[in-house]
């Protein structure tokens, strides 16, 4: 087997991104990614993963923002044609949902994208796999 086979195939994209929208390290799963709301830990506390290499920039808030808006875009639909509140009921109750989804969502998202970074070897995770 090719050096190049082995680099790709020892780490499986899908569980690092399910570790990531979970908060989770994307190599163990075990330990939270997150020293803070936003903040990457620089190591991994369980298995020692260093983190710091993540290149997240503005995927997540853009990802964020998609969803949102597409979501938010469907309710205002759905309780206009539904119920025909008055304006300000709509525009306040969305307004507080796209807030409060936005937050849920982001640090989910950035988790998803350090998970990719991780697997795929992206932005200095490319380091040769250890010997087993």
């Amino acid at each position: 087997m090719s050096e190049a086979a082995v680099i790709t195939d020892d780490r499986p994209t899908t569980p690092a991104i399910l570790n990531g929208l979970r908060c989770r390290c994307p190599r163990c799963g075990e330990a939270p990614l997150f020293a803070r709301y936003l903040k990457v830990t620089d190591a991994c506390a369980h298995c020692g993963e260093e983190l710091h290499h993540h290149r997240a920039d503005d995927g997540p808030a853009y990802l964020t923002i998609l969803l949102v808006a597409h979501i938010i875009g469907f309710a205002i639909h759905l309780m206009w044609v539904h119920w025909r509140p008055e304006p300000w009921i709509m525009a306040t109750s969305l307004s507080v949902g796209a807030v409060v989804l936005s937050l849920i969502l982001l640090p989910r998202l950035k988790g998803m994208i350090v998970g990719i970074q991780w697997a795929r070897r992206m932005h200095g995770f490319g380091g040769v796999p250890e010997a087993q």
